[in-house]
């Protein structure tokens, strides 16, 4: 059995083979927690897990409507904060980061989407690489997968990954998806087929009515092998370095990584760690893993000396490896949340509104495990045309929900309401993670830069208009709906812009601050085997290699990278590998 560690003194589990390990990862978020499913499937290599966060044994986290008690919660989120965003009128906005074993799929909106297949063709463009291809990818989509409808084409059965039908529906939202279809929005029974347009009930990642994360899909499971060790309340607070190896059998595993990474002049021999308050190290005899995500990875490398020479210089950080790339690109969706008052019909407002109300919610889910208390944030979706992408796939997406509140985190309002939120799902805004000290427990300074750019502008102006149109179709009649956010006297072009700024917050989907791309472009953070430029033994696998945000909600896009990262890094080694095992790992290439 793993050794599970806190944050105690018993933390024996680093004097595993005098604190060295085949692999050590940083970060048992979702990327985090495939791989160390994946790696520790060979039982001859050991694996080291390191979480800052704690367990995921707080109940709120496996209810699915307990997001709302979980994000801005210090006991599973970081409780992150944008620096104020001019696009957004100064606002500064609350950023959610999963706390716990899990990361964000503990805390997060648990809907199964990959996006769409320009996505990924994108990506083998942008890094020369075809095995980011939609036809490369979606067999590792596949292979995670266990979905409701069985395999075909398109799904995957058996795998780690549960993807279910959600267990509740709602005559309002039911009305939206009607009115969709009559403003020229087809419906659809699968988002996940490589297009997505359309509009109908997402999928979602539960189980029986729970939350299925990454932490129970994969981690788990590989938790009952004794070839992974797991530590909780391990603060990560630097990566350590050591001059390149010079022996013929240092030459022989660099040979394995081709001519833009031949002899690099470091390497990573494993990181710096917090636990307990003591300050300890763990070494890694193949490679570090950096799983921490879109915000904690780039800081990660800034603290140890790899980024922008003049920002660490500032800082009295030395320069490990000069990577200007490192904490730009960040990229995320943000959503516009149009509420509206309605009439003669139940939303969860009103259902919630009485205390017997909640009673019989949470009855029906103590018996059936169906109802209010199985929702995912966002029920309904839909994908549109904001008729601005020159490529002419859907750009917008819907998250429309039976409820309304200013944030969550606080009260739903008294009254009947439901909220469309829409965003854009491929802006054209940049903008940065990078940290503002050399002390590792300091949060870095986020910069989204939420609408900076004028596609960006006129993009959100059109989702407005076209979520009125939507409203105002025949099948939404009947409920007399009123707009009250941002409110029907933002008319103009100049006012619904306006409008934008004041109701944009984000929908949780960092990317993009450790792109991968060729490795001889000067942006380029890691290569398309997301092993960091110059650097020996290390890697990045989590949602901030892509070097665009992919057409949807970003989870399911980490767990398929993940996957690929481990086929990739276990090809890396075969050298070492019995026979019995490189004819499996040959078998597992060739179905990909």
């Amino acid at each position: 059995m793993a050794r599970r560690v806190g944050s105690s003194a018993e933390e024996t589990a680093v004097a595993h083979q005098e604190g060295e390990f085949d692999y050590v990862i940083v970060g048992a978020g979702t990327a985090g927690c495939v791989l160390a499913n994946r790696l520790t499937e060979d039982p001859s290599v050991s694996v080291l897990l390191l979480e800052a966060g704690g367990k995921d044994d707080y109940h709120w986290i496996h209810i699915p409507v307990g997001y709302l008690y979980c994000i801005d919660n210090p006991r599973t989120d970081w409780r992150y904060r944008t620096r104020g965003e001019p696009g957004l009128h100064g606002r500064s906005l609350g950023y959610p980061r999963g706390k716990v074993l899990g990361g964000s799929s503990s805390i997060n909106g648990m809907i199964y989407m990959r996006g769409q297949q320009g996505d990924y063709d994108g990506w083998a463009r942008a890094t020369g690489d075809p095995g980011w291809s939609w036809d490369a990818v979606l067999p590792l989509f596949k292979r995670s997968e266990d979905h409701h409808g069985g395999a075909n084409a398109w799904h995957g059965a058996g795998g780690e990954w549960c993807v279910s039908r959600q267990r509740l529906r709602w005559k309002i939202l039911d009305a939206f998806a009607t009115a969709a279809v009559q403003a020229g929005i087809p419906a659809t029974p699968d988002f996940n087929r490589g297009d997505n347009f359309g509009v109908g009930y997402f999928e979602v990642n539960q189980k029986g009515g729970l939350r299925w994360s990454a932490a129970k899909g994969f981690l788990r499971p590989a938790s009952k092998r004794p070839n992974l060790t797991i530590m909780t309340g391990a603060q990560t607070t630097r990566l350590l370095f050591a001059p390149r190896d010079d022996d013929a059998a240092a030459d022989a595993r660099r040979a394995t990584h081709g001519a833009a990474h031949d002899r690099p002049p470091v390497r990573c021999r494993g990181v710096e760690f917090l636990g307990g308050g003591v300050l300890r190290e763990a070494r890694a005899r193949r490679e570090v893993l950096l799983a921490a995500g879109a915000v904690n990875s780039p800081q990660l490398l800034e603290l140890s000396g790899i980024g922008q020479p003049e920002r660490l210089a500032s800082l009295g950080i030395p320069v490990v490896q000069p990577l200007r790339g490192v904490g730009e690109n960040l990229q995320d969706h943000l959503q516009l949340r149009m509420s509206f008052k309605v009439r003669n019909v139940t939303t969860l407002n009103t259902l919630s509104a009485r205390w017997w109300g909640k009673l019989a919610i949470g009855l029906r889910y103590a018996l059936t495990r169906t109802g209010p208390m199985s929702m995912a944030p966002s029920q309904l979706g839909a994908f549109a045309h904001s008729g601005e992408d020159p490529t002419g796939r859907p750009d917008l997406e819907y998250h429309v929900q039976p409820l309304s509140l200013d944030r969550f985190g606080e009260p739903l309002h008294a009254f009947g309401a439901f909220t469309a939120s829409v965003c854009h799902v491929r802006p054209t805004s940049r903008g940065s993670v990078h940290i503002v000290s050399a002390d590792p427990l300091t949060p870095p300074e986020i910069a989204p830069n939420y609408l900076s750019t004028d596609y960006d502008r006129r993009v959100a102006m059109h989702a407005l208009r076209l979520t009125r149109r939507i409203v105002a179709s025949d099948a939404l009649a009947p409920f007399v709906p009123d707009e009250f956010k941002p409110g029907s006297v933002f008319e103009t072009d100049a006012e619904l812009v306006e409008a934008a700024g004041a109701i944009g917050t984000t929908i949780f989907h960092p990317v993009g601050t450790c792109r991968m791309g060729r490795a001889d472009e000067p942006d380029t953070v890691v290569d398309s085997h997301l092993r960091v430029i110059g650097v020996e033994g290390l890697r990045v696998v989590d949602a901030s290699v892509m070097p665009t945000i992919t057409s949807g909600n970003t989870n399911s896009p980490t767990v398929m990278i993940a996957e690929r990262a481990a086929i990739l890094i276990r090809a890396g080694h075969i050298s070492t590998m019995s026979d019995a095992q490189t004819d499996a790992l040959a078998e597992v290439l060739a179905s990909h």
